[in-house]
């Protein structure tokens, strides 16, 4: 490399401007590979509805001296995603049971805040009734999903050639019809209860919002791309250059030495030439 330099003092300014040159050829390539526009984002537009408890039917069985009440709601099936219910002032031992002949997916952990390491699409159940005992009584509730493809709930993307092909797939992911849609939901209890307890169905339909082209700031990525390949290049040419600026410095000191024993050399054979 030294040889190199000697026969070309310019070659260290090509080969940075060659760098540059690269590291901004490659940091556009990184930012353009990170804007396709082939990715659109979809929006939803979420409506909840709180059914309120109507007057429940009261059946009584004497021989196991058990309360069974039971509500029937009607839900929109249209773009339904969540069905939960709750019920509260539940006597110890109550058994509440969430029912649709459709099939609902459930688990214990759905709707808790503290739950870890939990995913409903590995872990729910899906059945036609859903319960759960209440050990303690009071409130309790159940939380269910009719899928648990997460494209139909609270936005999403898609992958298309034109804003036109994006909304028919980002509809038809959303747009479905959960049918039947009738929802029983029964509480049993011991003893011949006189007072029903206080059951809430709530459901959430989503509908097709908006869409629009993925996009991202494009200065802020165009630094980071550029940041990534520097990096990537300094890995390389700072040694390089480490290697050579050192090697530089020992020639140049070298050098030096040998201008100094020059000079002692030619001091020494001009004393001599005086003297004689």
């Amino acid at each position: 490399m030294q040889k190199a330099l000697a026969q070309n003092p310019n070659l260290l300014r090509t080969l940075l401007g060659l760098s540059f040159t690269l590291i901004f050829l490659l940091g556009y390539a990184v930012y353009g590979a990170t804007i396709s526009p082939s990715y659109y984002l979809y929006t939803t537009e979420t409506e909840t509805t709180i059914h309120n408890s109507n007057e429940p039917t009261k059946l009584y069985d004497e021989d196991n001296n058990i309360t069974n009440w039971r509500w029937t709601f009607t839900a929109n099936g249209v773009n339904l995603t969540w069905v939960n219910v709750s019920a509260g002032d539940l006597s110890r031992g109550s058994i509440m049971k969430l029912i649709n002949s459709a099939g609902l997916y459930s688990h214990t952990k759905l709707g808790d805040p503290d739950a870890e390491d939990f995913s409903c699409e590995d872990k729910c159940f899906y059945n036609s009734t859903h319960e759960l005992i209440s050990d303690d009584g009071g409130d309790e509730a159940i939380y269910s999903m009719t899928t648990t493809d997460p494209g139909r709930r609270n936005n999403g993307t898609v992958y298309a050639q034109s804003l036109d092909s994006a909304e028919d797939k980002a509809r038809e992911i959303i747009e479905h019809s959960h049918t039947p849609s009738v929802i029983i939901v029964e509480v049993k209890e011991k003893g011949n209860k006189s007072t029903s307890p206080d059951v809430i169905l709530v459901t959430v339909n989503e509908d097709f919002s908006g869409i629009e082209v993925f996009s991202v700031d494009a200065g802020t990525e165009f630094l980071w791309a550029v940041a990534a390949v520097v990096g990537c290049f300094s890995m390389i040419l700072i040694p390089s250059f480490t290697v050579y600026f050192a090697a530089r410095a020992k020639e140049r000191k070298n050098e030096l030495k040998l201008e100094a024993e020059e000079q002692k050399v030619n001091q020494s054979i001009s004393e001599f030439d005086e003297a004689n």
